[in-house]
């Protein structure tokens, strides 16, 4: 099981004092803070168990290239050239040279040590403000060897919360739409991964269609919608067990189910009698309650991070639109006024924003604005991309990009791409197949 193994934590040495180090995340950062991430260092003896058991060579470099690559994907950080280092790992993990790092540029330091004993890893790691000559902040953790990338992520977690203020995303997983075959007649799965793209697992067959699948903010749950013998079915995944169950089977067509901010709750879009409405359901009792009435099509809902809110798109207003409302269906306010057509919105989890699709002239943007429609930005453009999902800090959104095809039906992909809030940091995020629908976890150590 995923989560199995609790890492242990150890606070060696309090990270409160005075640091010369910033990192600004509020605008494009065109000037990455220069940091060295020294690879860990491993005791020849826990080297060569940790081989056997792995079958992987030198742990202790293996964990500081996934902080590494996860410090240069965040767009923040420019991890320096390890063939630059002038000091060997172990030295600089007891007592670093600062002036070695700051002639080779790096303003920041990562240093590491790796042991293995009683069946157990533990990793150490400091972080060194080059520019200051002092160490800010080192931990300790304890876990299976098994667990060694998500050691690597969740190091970098402290590293970029220390270095940002904010928390960071990448002891994360995230959750898509697995998709393989021609464009009419795809095989689709659902599939889950590391934020990195590592350790995937699918978890569906592909004898069914899925659709829209979203984790429970609080806990490793996954709703998603399938069909069963085509007709429109609401599940819900246990992804520590495996265990499967059915929410409800809905005579006519479901849309987006989506979880509230508790959990306790799922918020869907559910169309009976050709009129499409937003509708939840306790998921203790089953309880269903109609949460719009009215002509028009009503669809994906999405809580706001207190519950209070709810922000979905409708075309009550002759073209689709975004709207926010009580979360008891009182009170509903157009929040969106641009040109073009306004879908798929999802609520920040930081609350100031709203993610959406937009369509206009032929082309499809994904973009932000506040809670009130105000301070619109589009950031990324394409042929055809939709579904953002918020990283758990509120910082990057990820969504899927589709290709077109070329006259013979042939050249169509669907892949995941990042961005953060600037808007300059858009990347590819590796999936072993083509993949669509995504939705980002919460943070796994919290």
């Amino acid at each position: 099981m995923f989560l199995r193994y609790i890492l242990i934590l150890f606070l060696l040495i309090p990270f409160n004092s005075f640091a010369l180090i910033e990192v600004d995340i509020t605008r494009g950062n065109l000037n990455p803070l220069p940091i060295a991430v020294s690879p860990l260092s491993l005791d020849s003896d826990s080297k060569s168990k940790l081989k056997t058991i792995l079958k992987k060579d030198d742990i202790g470099a293996q964990i500081s290239i996934v902080v590494e690559n996860n410090l240069k994907k965040s767009g923040l950080f420019n991890p320096l050239n390890k063939d630059s280092f002038l000091q060997k790992p172990d030295i600089a993990h007891f007592k670093p040279r600062f002036e070695d790092w700051a002639l080779i540029k790096a303003q920041a330091l990562i240093t590491g040590k790796v042991t293995f004993s009683d069946e157990k890893l533990r990793v150490e790691f400091r972080l060194w403000d080059v520019l200051a000559a002092k160490e800010i902040m080192a931990l300790a953790f304890t876990t299976v060897p098994s667990n060694w990338r998500r050691v690597g992520h969740i190091i970098t977690d402290k590293i970029y919360e220390r270095l940002t203020g904010e928390k960071g995303y990448f002891d994360t997983r995230i959750i898509y739409v697995s998709e393989e075959g021609p464009k009419i007649k795809r095989i689709k799965k659902l599939a889950i991964m590391d934020q990195d793209g590592f350790n995937t697992k699918y978890l569906t067959l592909g004898n069914e269609l899925v659709l829209t699948p979203r984790f429970n903010p609080t806990n490793q749950m996954v709703t998603y919608l399938s069909y069963f013998r085509n007709l429109p079915r609401v599940y819900l995944l246990d992804i520590e067990t495996g265990i499967q169950e059915v929410v409800g089977d809905f005579p006519g067509m479901t849309f987006a189910p989506r979880f509230s901010p508790d959990g306790k709750k799922i918020i869907m879009s559910f169309a009976k009698d050709g009129n499409s409405d937003i509708y939840t359901m306790e998921l203790e009792n089953r309880i269903v309650e109609r949460i719009t009435n009215h002509p028009s099509i009503d669809t994906s809902p999405s809580y706001s991070p207190d519950g209070k809110y709810i922000c979905f798109n409708s075309d009550r207003s002759g073209y689709q639109q975004i709207y926010i409302m009580k979360s008891d269906g009182s009170n509903v306010k157009r929040i969106s006024f641009g040109k073009g057509l306004y879908g798929t919105p999802v609520w920040s989890p930081r609350g100031d924003l709203i993610a959406f699709t937009k369509l206009h002239k032929g082309k499809f943007y994904i973009g932000v604005m506040r809670t009130n429609g105000k301070g619109e930005r589009l950031l990324t453009e394409n042929f055809y991309q939709e579904a953002p999902s918020w990283s758990p800090n509120g910082r990057v959104l990820i969504f899927y990009r589709e290709t077109k095809t070329d006259d013979k039906g042939e050249g169509f992909s669907a892949k995941l791409w990042s961005i953060d809030l600037t808007g300059y940091n858009e990347r590819l995020v590796n999936t072993e197949t083509d993949a669509s629908d995504p939705s980002w976890s919460s943070l796994l150590s919290d």
